[in-house]
C-alpha cells in the first residue's frame, strides 16, 4: 500500500515538473541550484514565435547573478553589456560594482533557430549564498515578432498565472563558502 501511494506520489511529481517546463516556453534545463557555487544556466528555447525561426535571445543578468559569462555559440554573434551592478558584490576583498548585465545571441544570416526545434544558450556565473528564487528574464526575437519572457508572480502566486513568465531558478541553500569555481 505505502509503495503504491510513493510510486502515485513520484509519478504526480514527475507529471508536474514536465508540464511546467513546457509551459514556461523559455526554461533552464537545471531548475533548482546550490547558493554559493558556480552554475551553468542553460536557457532552452523550446519554439519560435507564433511558427516564425529565433534570430536572437537576449538574457537580463539576475541581481546576485556573479560574474556573468556567456558561451559562444556557432553560428550566432555574441555581445554583452556591461553596466552598475544592482548587487555589488565581494570578490576576494575587491567590492565588484560593474559587471554584465545583459547578455544577446544573434543569429547569423542564415542560422536562426525554426520553430521546428529547440536550442540552449548558455551563460555561467556564481549565485549568492541565500536561498530564495532567481529570475532571467528573456526577450525572444524572432523573423516575425517576439516574445518577452520577463513576468515574475507576485507574492503567493505561480507562474503558471502567467503569459510569458520569466525562467525560474531554485536557489538551494549550501554550506558551501567560496561563490565561485575555476
Amino acid at each position: 500500500m505505502k509503495f503504491s501511494f510513493a510510486i502515485k506520489a513520484v509519478a504526480a511529481c514527475a507529471v508536474s515538473l514536465c508540464a511546467s517546463a513546457s509551459f514556461a516556453h523559455i526554461v533552464l534545463a537545471d531548475s533548482a541550484a546550490l547558493g554559493n557555487t558556480g552554475y551553468s544556466a542553460a536557457l532552452r528555447v523550446g519554439h519560435g514565435c507564433n511558427g516564425a525561426a529565433t534570430t536572437a535571445i537576449r538574457v537580463t543578468v539576475p541581481a546576485g547573478f556573479k560574474d556573468a559569462k556567456p558561451q559562444p555559440k556557432a553560428g550566432w554573434v555574441l555581445s554583452t553589456t556591461v553596466g552598475k551592478l544592482e548587487k555589488p558584490f565581494d570578490d576576494h576583498g575587491k567590492q565588484i560594482t560593474e559587471g554584465v548585465t545583459s547578455i544577446t545571441w544573434t543569429a547569423a544570416p542564415g542560422n536562426a533557430l525554426p520553430d521546428a526545434y529547440f536550442d540552449e544558450f548558455v551563460l555561467r556565473g556564481s549565485l549568492p549564498g541565500e536561498a530564495g528564487v532567481m529570475w532571467f528574464k528573456v526577450l525572444q526575437t524572432c523573423e516575425t515578432g517576439s516574445v518577452d519572457w520577463a513576468e515574475i508572480p507576485a507574492a503567493g502566486k505561480s507562474a503558471h498565472d502567467l503569459k510569458s513568465p520569466a525562467a525560474m531558478l531554485e536557489i538551494i541553500p549550501s554550506d558551501h563558502v567560496g561563490g565561485h569555481q575555476h
